[in-house]
C-alpha cells in the first residue's frame, strides 16, 4: 500500500479540481490508480464531496494516531510470562492462553527473545524451555535390530479411524531410556485427548514391560480399543498386553516415527523434567507422578489451549468421541 506525501496530497487535490481523468492523475502523481481512488474516497470533504490536501492529510493522521498500537512488554506482561515459564508453559502456549483468557501478551517470538536476553544476562528462565536451546540428534544406524518381532501387526491393518484422532482410546507406547540404558520410563499416551501414563522401570525386559502396561491402563481398560508401538524388542510382549486388556496391538513401520507423533512430541516434553544422560536410578515415584500431572495440565495449542485433563473429561461425557479436535 502507498503512502502519500503532503505534497502529492496538493497535486491531487489541483488535479481533481481540474476534473482530469484518472488516468491522466496517475501519471501526473506517480503513484497507481487504486491509491488515488482509495485517497479520495477516504479523505474527501464529507460535506461537500470536494478534495482538499490540508483536510486530507489531517484525516490521515488521525486515522494512523487510532490504529492499535503495537504490543509492548511491560511489567505487567513480564510478570505473566516468568509466572508461566516457571510452570515450564513454552513461550507458544504462554501466547496462546494469555489470548484465550484476553490477558495482556507478547508474540511468541518476543516471548523468546525476552528468554535469551535473561539467558546472556545470567537468569535460567531458559531452563524451563523443553530443548534449553539445545538441538535434537536424529536417530542414526544404531536402531538397525529393531523390527523383528514375532506376529507382529503393521499399523497399515489398524482401523482407519485411528488415524483421525477423534475417538477416546487409541494409545501409543514408548519407552525413555535412561543414562547408560539403565532404568526407563514407559509412557503411554491417548491419541484423541493427549493424556499420559507414565511410570518408572528398572529394566526393558518384555516381561516387565507387559506387567507394568496392564497394570498402568487397568482404569482405563473399560475404553481402551487399541495400541501402537515402534519396533522395539521390549514389546515382544504385545500379544499377552493385547488379550489382558482386550485390545489390539500394531506396530509402526520401522524408521517411521511419526506414526506415533503424538507420542514422539510427549516424550520431548517428559524429557524436560528428566533430560537425556539423567541417572535414572535416581529417579522417584514422586517425581514422575508429578511431571505427569503437570502435562496433563498444561494447556495445548492442538485443543485450543484446553488441558489434555479437560479434552479427556469433555471426551468422557460425550461417549468417547473428541470431534472438535482438527
Amino acid at each position: 500500500m502507498s503512502h502519500l506525501t503532503l505534497a502529492q496530497r496538493y497535486e491531487i487535490s489541483i488535479l481533481s479540481e481540474q476534473q482530469l481523468s484518472m488516468s491522466a492523475m496517475v501519471d501526473k502523481v506517480g503513484t497507481s490508480k487504486s491509491t488515488i481512488s482509495r485517497e479520495l474516497a477516504r479523505n474527501s470533504d464529507g460535506r461537500s464531496g470536494k478534495y482538499r490536501a490540508e483536510l486530507a492529510q489531517r484525516k490521515c493522521k488521525v486515522r494512523h494516531s487510532e490504529k492499535n498500537k503495537k504490543k509492548t512488554f511491560t511489567f505487567q506482561v513480564q510478570r505473566f510470562v516468568e509466572l508461566y515459564l516457571e510452570q515450564d508453559y513454552s513461550p507458544e502456549q504462554i501466547a496462546g492462553y494469555a489470548n484465550k483468557i484476553n490477558e495482556p501478551c507478547v508474540s511468541l517470538e518476543r516471548i523468546y527473545q525476552f528468554v535469551w536476553k535473561d539467558k546472556k544476562d545470567g537468569g535460567n528462565l531458559y531452563e524451563h524451555l523443553r530443548t534449553r536451546g539445545r538441538k535434537y540428534k536424529k536417530r542414526g544406524a544404531t536402531n538397525n535390530g529393531r523390527g523383528q518381532i514375532p506376529d507382529r501387526v503393521d499399523i497399515g491393518q489398524r482401523p482407519q479411524i485411528v488415524e483421525k484422532k477423534e475417538r477416546l482410546g487409541d494409545l501409543e507406547i514408548d519407552l525413555i531410556i535412561g543414562t547408560n540404558h539403565k532404568g526407563a520410563l514407559l509412557t503411554i499416551n491417548d491419541r484423541a485427548t493427549g493424556v499420559l501414563k507414565m511410570e518408572y522401570i528398572e529394566n526393558k525386559e518384555a516381561k516387565t514391560i507387559e506387567d507394568s502396561a496392564v497394570a498402568l491402563l487397568e482404569e482405563w481398560k473399560p475404553f481402551i480399543n487399541t495400541i501402537t508401538s515402534d519396533n522395539g524388542k521390549e514389546f515382544t510382549n504385545h500379544k499377552q498386553i493385547a488379550e489382558e486388556l482386550n485390545i489390539d496391538f500394531f506396530f509402526a513401520k520401522p524408521y517411521h516415527s511419526w506414526q506415533r507423533g503424538a507420542n514422539e512430541n510427549l516424550n520431548g516434553l517428559v524429557r524436560q523434567y528428566f533430560p537425556k544422560k539423567s541417572n535414572f536410578d535416581l529417579i522417584t515415584k514422586e517425581q514422575v507422578e508429578r511431571t505427569e500431572k503437570i502435562l496433563n495440565n498444561r494447556p495445548r495449542k492442538r485443543y485450543d489451549y484446553l488441558t489434555p485433563n479437560e479434552v479427556f473429561a469433555n471426551a468422557i461425557n460425550n461417549n468417547g468421541i473428541v470431534a472438535f479436535i482438527t
